[in-house]
Protein backbone atom coordinates (compact mmCIF):
# COMPACT_ATOMS: atom_id res chain seq x y z
CA UNK A 1 0.00 0.00 0.00
CA UNK A 2 1.24 3.46 -1.07
CA UNK A 3 2.21 5.28 2.59
CA UNK A 4 0.00 8.46 3.61
CA UNK A 5 -3.15 6.70 1.93
CA UNK A 6 -4.70 4.28 4.73
CA UNK A 7 -7.47 7.07 5.62
CA UNK A 8 -8.00 7.75 1.63
CA UNK A 9 -9.45 4.91 0.19
CA UNK A 10 -10.04 6.19 -3.41
CA UNK A 11 -6.35 7.47 -3.62
CA UNK A 12 -5.42 4.10 -2.29
CA UNK A 13 -7.38 2.37 -4.99
CA UNK A 14 -6.22 4.43 -8.25
CA UNK A 15 -2.61 5.07 -7.12
CA UNK A 16 -2.32 1.36 -5.76
CA UNK A 17 -2.82 0.36 -9.37
CA UNK A 18 -0.67 2.21 -10.73
CA UNK A 19 2.52 1.59 -8.03
CA UNK A 20 5.45 -0.24 -10.53
CA UNK A 21 6.49 -3.19 -11.20
CA UNK A 22 3.23 -4.00 -12.02
CA UNK A 23 1.30 -1.17 -12.28
CA UNK A 24 0.84 1.59 -15.37
CA UNK A 25 0.72 4.95 -14.32
CA UNK A 26 -1.43 8.01 -15.87
CA UNK A 27 0.42 10.36 -17.49
CA UNK A 28 -1.20 13.17 -14.88
CA UNK A 29 -3.18 12.95 -11.83
CA UNK A 30 -5.52 15.70 -10.02
CA UNK A 31 -5.02 15.53 -6.50
CA UNK A 32 -7.85 17.34 -4.76
CA UNK A 33 -8.97 17.69 -1.57
CA UNK A 34 -9.08 20.19 1.88
CA UNK A 35 -5.94 21.40 2.67
CA UNK A 36 -4.03 19.36 5.16
CA UNK A 37 -5.84 16.22 4.02
CA UNK A 38 -2.52 15.24 3.15
CA UNK A 39 -2.39 15.14 -0.82
CA UNK A 40 1.39 17.11 -0.65
CA UNK A 41 2.76 13.61 1.57
CA UNK A 42 0.89 11.24 -0.83
CA UNK A 43 2.21 12.92 -3.79
CA UNK A 44 5.83 12.25 -2.65
CA UNK A 45 5.33 9.17 -1.46
CA UNK A 46 4.11 8.31 -5.07
CA UNK A 47 6.96 10.51 -6.58
CA UNK A 48 9.22 8.12 -4.24
CA UNK A 49 7.43 4.99 -5.75
CA UNK A 50 8.13 5.88 -9.32
CA UNK A 51 11.15 7.49 -9.33
CA UNK A 52 12.33 3.86 -7.17
CA UNK A 53 11.62 1.64 -10.00
CA UNK A 54 14.23 0.00 -11.06
CA UNK A 55 17.14 2.25 -9.22
CA UNK A 56 20.28 0.62 -7.71
CA UNK A 57 19.52 2.23 -4.32
CA UNK A 58 16.17 2.79 -3.09
CA UNK A 59 16.52 4.91 -0.29
CA UNK A 60 19.06 7.30 -1.85
CA UNK A 61 16.33 7.69 -4.11
CA UNK A 62 13.87 8.20 -0.98
CA UNK A 63 15.97 10.64 0.78
CA UNK A 64 16.44 12.34 -1.87
CA UNK A 65 12.60 12.79 -2.89
CA UNK A 66 12.00 13.45 0.81
CA UNK A 67 14.81 16.15 0.57
CA UNK A 68 13.39 17.59 -2.35
CA UNK A 69 16.91 17.55 -4.30
CA UNK A 70 16.61 14.45 -6.73
CA UNK A 71 17.44 15.48 -10.37
CA UNK A 72 14.36 14.05 -11.58
CA UNK A 73 11.86 15.57 -9.45
CA UNK A 74 10.11 18.75 -9.82
CA UNK A 75 7.86 20.14 -7.12
CA UNK A 76 6.21 23.52 -8.25
CA UNK A 77 4.70 26.46 -6.38
CA UNK A 78 3.62 29.68 -7.54
CA UNK A 79 5.60 32.76 -7.39
CA UNK A 80 3.09 34.93 -7.87
CA UNK A 81 1.50 36.90 -5.02
CA UNK A 82 -2.11 35.34 -6.39
CA UNK A 83 -1.58 33.20 -9.24
CA UNK A 84 1.30 31.00 -10.66
CA UNK A 85 2.76 32.13 -13.74
CA UNK A 86 3.93 31.44 -16.93
CA UNK A 87 7.36 31.35 -15.78
CA UNK A 88 6.29 28.56 -12.97
CA UNK A 89 5.30 26.07 -15.85
CA UNK A 90 7.28 27.08 -18.73
CA UNK A 91 10.97 25.97 -18.52
CA UNK A 92 10.43 23.77 -15.40
CA UNK A 93 7.40 21.64 -16.51
CA UNK A 94 6.81 21.98 -20.18
CA UNK A 95 10.43 22.21 -21.12
CA UNK A 96 11.56 19.69 -18.99
CA UNK A 97 8.81 17.32 -19.31
CA UNK A 98 10.71 16.93 -23.05
CA UNK A 99 13.70 15.70 -21.88
CA UNK A 100 14.79 12.57 -20.66
CA UNK A 101 15.21 11.81 -16.93
CA UNK A 102 18.50 12.04 -15.78
CA UNK A 103 18.92 8.72 -13.84
CA UNK A 104 15.30 7.51 -12.84
CA UNK A 105 13.36 5.68 -16.08
CA UNK A 106 10.70 8.69 -14.91
CA UNK A 107 10.33 12.13 -14.31
CA UNK A 108 7.69 13.35 -11.98
CA UNK A 109 6.34 16.64 -12.11
CA UNK A 110 4.25 18.08 -9.04
CA UNK A 111 2.46 21.06 -9.06
CA UNK A 112 1.02 22.53 -5.88
CA UNK A 113 -2.12 25.06 -5.69
CA UNK A 114 -2.69 23.95 -9.39
CA UNK A 115 -5.81 26.09 -9.23
CA UNK A 116 -3.85 29.32 -9.62
CA UNK A 117 -2.42 29.15 -12.50
CA UNK A 118 -3.18 31.73 -14.90
CA UNK A 119 -4.58 31.30 -19.10
CA UNK A 120 -1.17 31.44 -20.03
CA UNK A 121 0.33 29.38 -17.94
CA UNK A 122 -2.26 26.96 -18.18
CA UNK A 123 -2.14 26.76 -21.69
CA UNK A 124 1.05 26.39 -21.85
CA UNK A 125 0.66 23.30 -19.50
CA UNK A 126 -2.21 22.22 -21.32
CA UNK A 127 0.22 21.12 -24.39
CA UNK A 128 2.05 19.05 -22.07
CA UNK A 129 -1.20 17.34 -20.72
CA UNK A 130 -2.36 17.01 -24.70
CA UNK A 131 1.32 15.29 -26.14
CA UNK A 132 3.37 14.00 -22.68
CA UNK A 133 6.27 11.81 -23.18
CA UNK A 134 6.25 8.59 -22.13
CA UNK A 135 8.51 8.94 -19.22
CA UNK A 136 7.00 11.92 -17.42
CA UNK A 137 3.93 11.99 -14.66
CA UNK A 138 2.49 15.40 -13.74
CA UNK A 139 0.92 15.71 -10.37
CA UNK A 140 -1.44 18.58 -9.91
CA UNK A 141 -2.76 19.41 -6.06
CA UNK A 142 -5.95 21.75 -5.26
CA UNK A 143 -8.03 22.40 -2.15
CA UNK A 144 -10.36 23.80 -4.99
CA UNK A 145 -10.69 21.68 -7.93
CA UNK A 146 -13.91 24.24 -8.99
CA UNK A 147 -11.54 26.39 -9.68
CA UNK A 148 -9.34 23.97 -12.20
CA UNK A 149 -9.72 25.28 -15.77
CA UNK A 150 -11.99 21.83 -17.85
CA UNK A 151 -9.51 21.60 -20.33
CA UNK A 152 -7.03 21.08 -17.53
CA UNK A 153 -8.73 18.93 -15.29
CA UNK A 154 -10.30 16.89 -18.32
CA UNK A 155 -6.73 15.97 -19.34
CA UNK A 156 -6.02 14.57 -15.36
CA UNK A 157 -6.60 11.15 -13.38
CA UNK A 158 -8.98 12.62 -10.71
CA UNK A 159 -7.57 11.00 -6.92
CA UNK A 160 -9.95 12.45 -3.96
CA UNK A 161 -8.84 13.13 -0.90
CA UNK A 162 -11.28 13.38 2.26
CA UNK A 163 -11.12 15.97 4.85
CA UNK A 164 -10.50 14.64 8.33
CA UNK A 165 -13.81 15.06 10.79
CA UNK A 166 -13.62 17.59 13.54
CA UNK A 167 -13.67 15.18 15.74
CA UNK A 168 -10.40 13.50 14.32
CA UNK A 169 -8.81 16.51 13.96
CA UNK A 170 -9.00 18.07 17.60
CA UNK A 171 -7.56 14.32 18.50
CA UNK A 172 -4.71 14.76 16.63
CA UNK A 173 -4.12 18.26 18.65
CA UNK A 174 -2.05 16.49 21.37
CA UNK A 175 -1.10 18.50 24.45
CA UNK A 176 -4.30 20.85 23.63
CA UNK A 177 -6.65 21.46 25.99
CA UNK A 178 -10.24 19.64 25.05
CA UNK A 179 -12.16 22.72 24.44
CA UNK A 180 -9.54 24.39 22.55
CA UNK A 181 -8.84 21.49 20.27
CA UNK A 182 -12.57 21.16 19.31
CA UNK A 183 -12.75 25.06 18.88
CA UNK A 184 -9.64 25.18 16.72
CA UNK A 185 -10.75 22.02 14.88
CA UNK A 186 -14.06 23.51 13.99
CA UNK A 187 -12.69 26.83 13.56
CA UNK A 188 -10.36 25.13 10.60
CA UNK A 189 -13.35 24.08 8.88
CA UNK A 190 -11.66 20.50 7.67
CA UNK A 191 -8.23 21.56 7.59
CA UNK A 192 -6.10 19.53 9.72
CA UNK A 193 -2.94 21.52 8.97
CA UNK A 194 -4.80 24.95 9.74
CA UNK A 195 -6.27 23.30 12.90
CA UNK A 196 -2.63 22.65 14.10
CA UNK A 197 -1.26 26.48 13.23
CA UNK A 198 -4.35 27.72 15.56
CA UNK A 199 -3.86 25.74 18.22
CA UNK A 200 0.04 26.04 18.59
CA UNK A 201 2.57 28.51 18.74
CA UNK A 202 1.30 32.23 17.28
CA UNK A 203 -2.02 30.50 16.32
CA UNK A 204 -3.21 31.49 20.08
CA UNK A 205 -2.56 35.11 19.58
CA UNK A 206 -3.88 35.15 15.72
CA UNK A 207 -7.41 33.95 17.27
CA UNK A 208 -7.17 36.57 19.90
CA UNK A 209 -6.19 38.98 17.65
CA UNK A 210 -9.25 38.21 15.34
CA UNK A 211 -11.64 38.40 17.95
CA UNK A 212 -10.25 41.71 19.69
CA UNK A 213 -10.82 43.08 15.77
CA UNK A 214 -14.81 41.54 15.91
CA UNK A 215 -15.14 42.64 19.36
CA UNK A 216 -13.87 46.10 18.97
CA UNK A 217 -15.94 46.92 15.97
CA UNK A 218 -19.11 45.26 17.28
CA UNK A 219 -18.76 46.89 20.84
CA UNK A 220 -17.69 50.20 19.07
CA UNK A 221 -14.07 50.39 20.88
CA UNK A 222 -11.42 50.76 18.15
CA UNK A 223 -9.31 52.78 20.12
CA UNK A 224 -6.48 50.49 20.78
CA UNK A 225 -6.57 49.39 16.92
CA UNK A 226 -6.55 46.01 16.86
CA UNK A 227 -5.75 45.11 13.64
CA UNK A 228 -2.50 46.20 14.14
CA UNK A 229 -2.48 43.02 16.40
CA UNK A 230 -3.42 40.96 13.51
CA UNK A 231 -0.80 42.33 10.91
CA UNK A 232 2.03 41.52 14.06
CA UNK A 233 1.03 38.07 14.46
CA UNK A 234 1.11 38.12 11.09
CA UNK A 235 4.29 38.87 10.03
CA UNK A 236 5.66 36.91 12.76
CA UNK A 237 4.40 33.71 11.26
CA UNK A 238 5.90 35.29 7.55
CA UNK A 239 9.12 35.45 9.67
CA UNK A 240 8.88 32.22 10.89
CA UNK A 241 8.39 30.56 6.65
CA UNK A 242 10.95 32.24 5.82
CA UNK A 243 13.36 30.59 8.61
CA UNK A 244 12.35 27.47 8.22
CA UNK A 245 12.53 27.35 4.28
CA UNK A 246 16.32 28.93 4.41
CA UNK A 247 16.73 26.17 6.98
CA UNK A 248 15.47 23.63 4.18
CA UNK A 249 17.73 24.96 1.69
CA UNK A 250 21.07 24.82 3.92
CA UNK A 251 19.79 21.27 4.58
CA UNK A 252 19.37 20.87 0.97
CA UNK A 253 22.48 21.92 -0.04
CA UNK A 254 24.53 18.86 1.54
CA UNK A 255 22.92 16.81 -1.23
CA UNK A 256 24.08 18.71 -4.30
CA UNK A 257 27.41 18.95 -6.03
CA UNK A 258 29.34 21.97 -5.60
CA UNK A 259 28.65 22.95 -8.99
CA UNK A 260 24.73 23.10 -8.07
CA UNK A 261 25.16 24.99 -4.93
CA UNK A 262 25.20 28.87 -5.95
CA UNK A 263 21.95 28.16 -7.84
CA UNK A 264 20.57 26.37 -5.23
CA UNK A 265 21.20 29.13 -2.64
CA UNK A 266 19.81 31.70 -4.90
CA UNK A 267 16.14 29.84 -6.12
CA UNK A 268 16.54 28.95 -2.22
CA UNK A 269 16.75 32.31 -0.78
CA UNK A 270 13.59 33.44 -3.54
CA UNK A 271 11.93 30.86 -2.39
CA UNK A 272 12.35 32.24 1.45
CA UNK A 273 10.73 35.32 0.29
CA UNK A 274 7.87 34.13 -1.21
CA UNK A 275 7.49 31.61 1.78
CA UNK A 276 7.61 34.60 3.89
CA UNK A 277 5.26 36.63 1.62
CA UNK A 278 2.30 33.86 1.43
CA UNK A 279 2.09 33.01 5.40
CA UNK A 280 2.08 36.28 6.26
CA UNK A 281 -0.81 36.99 3.74
CA UNK A 282 -2.73 33.55 4.53
CA UNK A 283 -2.42 34.44 8.28
CA UNK A 284 -4.33 37.74 7.38
CA UNK A 285 -6.47 36.10 5.36
CA UNK A 286 -7.06 33.38 8.42
CA UNK A 287 -7.58 36.21 10.69
CA UNK A 288 -10.40 37.80 8.84
CA UNK A 289 -11.97 33.99 8.26
CA UNK A 290 -12.19 34.37 11.83
CA UNK A 291 -13.62 37.50 12.34
CA UNK A 292 -16.65 36.24 9.72
CA UNK A 293 -16.42 33.22 11.95
CA UNK A 294 -16.99 35.03 15.35
CA UNK A 295 -20.42 36.96 13.80
CA UNK A 296 -21.98 33.81 12.31
CA UNK A 297 -21.18 32.14 15.92
CA UNK A 298 -23.28 35.24 17.56
CA UNK A 299 -25.84 35.03 14.83
CA UNK A 300 -26.53 31.15 15.54
CA UNK A 301 -26.74 31.72 19.10
CA UNK A 302 -28.76 34.51 18.44
CA UNK A 303 -30.93 32.50 16.71
CA UNK A 304 -30.83 29.62 19.25
CA UNK A 305 -28.45 27.52 17.50
CA UNK A 306 -25.54 26.99 19.67
CA UNK A 307 -24.80 23.37 18.05
CA UNK A 308 -23.55 24.44 14.93
CA UNK A 309 -20.83 27.29 16.66
CA UNK A 310 -17.46 26.82 15.71
CA UNK A 311 -15.63 29.08 19.09
CA UNK A 312 -17.66 26.57 21.44
CA UNK A 313 -14.48 27.57 23.87
CA UNK A 314 -15.56 31.08 24.09
CA UNK A 315 -19.76 30.72 24.39
CA UNK A 316 -19.66 33.00 26.96
CA UNK A 317 -18.23 36.04 25.19
CA UNK A 318 -20.12 35.18 22.21
CA UNK A 319 -23.50 35.28 24.28
CA UNK A 320 -22.78 38.62 25.02
CA UNK A 321 -22.34 39.48 21.96
CA UNK A 322 -25.40 37.78 20.43
CA UNK A 323 -27.03 40.01 22.79
CA UNK A 324 -25.86 43.27 21.46
CA UNK A 325 -26.86 42.87 18.09
CA UNK A 326 -29.65 41.59 15.95
CA UNK A 327 -28.69 38.87 13.78
CA UNK A 328 -29.32 41.15 10.16
CA UNK A 329 -26.57 42.91 10.69
CA UNK A 330 -24.56 40.36 12.20
CA UNK A 331 -25.02 38.88 8.89
CA UNK A 332 -24.48 41.91 7.00
CA UNK A 333 -20.77 42.43 9.19
CA UNK A 334 -19.95 39.08 7.82
CA UNK A 335 -20.42 39.89 4.18
CA UNK A 336 -18.06 42.84 5.15
CA UNK A 337 -15.67 40.55 5.99
CA UNK A 338 -16.04 38.03 3.18
CA UNK A 339 -15.44 41.02 0.94
CA UNK A 340 -11.96 42.22 2.35
CA UNK A 341 -11.41 38.62 2.02
CA UNK A 342 -11.65 38.81 -1.83
CA UNK A 343 -10.02 41.98 -2.37
CA UNK A 344 -7.01 40.85 -0.18
CA UNK A 345 -5.85 38.58 -3.24
CA UNK A 346 -5.23 41.78 -4.78
CA UNK A 347 -2.39 42.62 -2.47
CA UNK A 348 -3.72 45.63 -1.00
CA UNK A 349 -1.60 47.56 1.54
CA UNK A 350 -2.82 45.14 4.31
CA UNK A 351 -3.11 47.83 7.45
CA UNK A 352 -5.19 50.17 5.58
CA UNK A 353 -7.60 47.37 4.31
CA UNK A 354 -7.68 45.96 8.00
CA UNK A 355 -8.50 49.64 9.40
CA UNK A 356 -11.02 50.97 6.50
CA UNK A 357 -12.87 47.14 7.34
CA UNK A 358 -12.88 47.75 11.58
CA UNK A 359 -14.79 51.02 10.91
CA UNK A 360 -17.39 49.76 8.09
CA UNK A 361 -17.58 46.84 10.73
CA UNK A 362 -18.24 49.48 13.31
CA UNK A 363 -20.85 51.57 11.59
CA UNK A 364 -22.81 48.19 10.10
CA UNK A 365 -23.04 47.12 13.73
CA UNK A 366 -23.56 49.98 15.81
CA UNK A 367 -24.78 52.93 13.96
CA UNK A 368 -28.75 53.64 14.43
CA UNK A 369 -31.67 52.68 12.36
Amino acid sequence: MLPATERHPHARAVLGGALPPDGRPSHAYLFHGPAGSGKAAVARAFAVALLSDGAPDPDSVRERVEHGVHPDLTWVTPSGAAEMLVSDIDEPVVAAAARTPFEARRRVFVIERAETMNDQAANRMLKTLEEPAAFAHLVLLTDRPGEILPTIASRCQHVRFDAPGAEEIAARLDGIDEATARACARLALGDARRAELLARGDGPALRAGAEALARGALHDDLAARPWLDVLARAKALGDEAQAAAEARTAAELEFLPARDRRRAEREGAEAARRAARRARSGAIEQALALVGLWYRDAAALADGAPEVVHAVDRLDALREDAERADVHRLRAAVELVDGAREVLILNPTEELLLEALAYRLARALTAPG
